[in-house]
């Protein structure tokens, strides 16, 4: 009788120069059946120097730390070849942060006080390619800070916008404004793999890694404004 093979945890890197708040979140994770804390540091130096020795698939951000702040440290990592997926860690009065994290690569961001359970879920979610932890809370946070855009309130500058056909800049939009496939599809009367493929399209098309870019792409163009307003 063949023994059916476990699937591989979920490795998780955690970075804050705060350890007891890491051993708080190490002591979550590593409770789950599918997920282990693989790598541990204090700030963005230390954390480039273990993810080139350690293999990694969703590191746990903080933002100011020592040394080098999580924000360039998510640009670093990002600017490799597959990089594991990054979720930053942020308070409500430190919503810039969060902001230029996504800017920076991140797929997504969390309250430090996030209960245990959206915690696990959401690396759950971003390590399946999911990507967005919360698209909805991605669009108020660039609504607060769309007037910081390059492009805020002009027409669409992004020449790349070009490439896309009328039916995929429709469906960019409203993933811009926090729908989800299942919402897209009500919303246009397609399937939700019509809706899928057309994401994965803008994605190619665009260069783009995940919804998190696309949405931070839709503010940054003006092809979305403040209030999720074309």
């Amino acid at each position: 009788m063949e023994r059916e093979e476990t699937p591989m945890a979920i490795r998780v890197m955690l970075v804050d120069d705060q350890v007891l708040l890491r051993t708080g979140f190490r002591m979550v994770l590593d409770a789950q059946p599918d997920m282990e804390v693989v790598a541990e540091a204090g700030d963005g130096v230390e954390a480039l120097q273990v993810l080139r020795s350690t293999a990694v698939d969703v590191v746990l951000m903080d933002v100011r730390m020592p040394k080098l702040d999580g924000v360039e440290t998510t640009r670093r990592i990002c600017s490799d070849p597959n990089p594991p997926k990054v979720l930053i860690l942020t308070t409500f009065d430190l919503d810039e942060y969060a902001f230029s994290g996504l800017k920076a690569g991140a797929s997504g961001f969390m309250l430090k006080d996030v209960p245990p359970g959206e915690l696990l879920t959401a690396i759950r979610s971003v390590h399946s390619g999911d990507a967005v932890v919360a698209p909805s809370t991605t669009r108020r946070l660039l609504d607060r800070f769309a007037p910081m855009l390059p492009h805020a309130g002009k027409e669409p500058q992004h020449k790349e916008l070009e490439r896309l056909t009328d039916r995929e800049r429709e469906v960019m939009v409203l993933v811009a404004q926090g729908l989800s496939n299942g919402e897209i599809a009500a919303r246009l009367v397609l399937s939700e793999a019509t809706v899928k493929t057309h994401v994965g399209r803008i994605l190619t098309k665009l260069g783009l890694r995940d919804r998190v870019q696309v949405v931070v792409l839709a503010y940054e163009t003006g092809l979305v404004r403040a209030g999720g307003q074309r």
